[in-house]
């Protein structure tokens, strides 16, 4: 018999439906800091994305039957779509209450991790590119968070955000437009 940790986050959820404690600690240590970075990534305040990851999980603990094995959808991808319709209600919360977030609330530190061998971002490069993401609009952030920090595919993103592969391909290239422009990059330096 594998092992808690060696089993799949679909046979995990389903020791999860029968109220398997360890199965969840599993679950939640094998995923949290991945969820963290996406909401951390989105709101841009260490403790509302600490807040949309405990609280999501809780969720989950509570109403396990939320996930359907039967559809044949991935647990992550299914938890992104949580956390990202988290994240949306509480920026809507937020900026009904405040008008916008603070720049304040931005922890450079947090999202700037120490780059892995090989990566040639600076800290200030990457700090640059945490600031252009988060003037972006918030739908094509996410896409950008969705595709390039989390290297989900394109049809699994636009599944996450719940719309259609052309409205989520659409809000890439017009995410990927405005960081050039905020960056002053030409079209005759693309190299893609």
């Amino acid at each position: 018999m594998k092992s808690l940790e060696q089993q799949a986050d679909e046979e995990l959820m389903v020791l999860i439906k029968s109220h398997n404690h360890d199965a969840f600690s599993a679950l939640v240590t094998r995923h949290s800091d991945r969820f963290y970075a996406l909401s951390y990534r989105t709101l841009f305040n260490q403790s509302d994305a600490e807040d949309i990851v405990q609280e999501s999980f809780l969720k989950l603990w509570r109403k396990p039957e939320l996930w359907k094995e039967k559809k044949n959808s991935k647990f992550t991808t299914w938890f992104y779509r949580i956390i990202v319709n988290a994240c949306y209600d509480l920026n809507k919360k937020k900026s009904s209450q405040e008008g916008s977030l603070e720049a304040d609330d931005y922890d450079y530190e947090k999202v700037a991790e120490k780059p892995a061998e090989g990566e040639c971002l600076s800290h200030q490069q990457l700090s640059a590119i945490e600031i252009a993401l988060k003037n972006l609009p918030e739908r094509q952030r996410m896409a950008l968070n969705l595709c390039f920090y989390e290297n989900l595919s394109n049809a699994e993103a636009a599944d996450v955000m719940g719309i259609r592969l052309k409205a989520l391909q659409s809000l890439i290239m017009r995410g990927k437009a405005a960081l050039k422009t905020q960056f002053n990059i030409s079209e005759g330096n693309d190299h893609e």
